[in-house]
């Protein structure tokens, strides 16, 4: 039951940032970048030895793989005011 679970938290940890890109399309690029920044500081974290359990790395790793695709797919799919075509700006 804990392998299906872990599938399932990963597949969402994946399916959320893609459908806020989707929905909401790309913010300013700091906020990507600071997710990015955020991510790989969660992962140079040590994980401390009370709380190395199999429930607070689905946690941990949700957190990890959200932030950075969202981060990443918004640094990718970043598009500018001046790249926007004039329809789009005054439609």
């Amino acid at each position: 039951m804990f392998g299906m679970s872990a599938v399932l938290v990963y597949l969402l940890a994946v399916g959320i940032p893609i459908y806020l890109l989707y929905r909401f399309h790309s913010q300013a690029r700091y906020w990507h970048t600071l997710s990015v920044l955020a991510a790989i500081a969660l992962g140079f974290i040590p994980i401390p030895i009370t709380l190395q359990k199999p429930e607070f790395d689905l946690l941990f790793g949700f957190v990890f793989i959200t932030l950075m695709i969202w981060g990443a797919g918004g640094l990718l799919l970043f598009r500018s005011h001046h790249d926007t075509p004039h329809h789009e700006k005054h439609a």
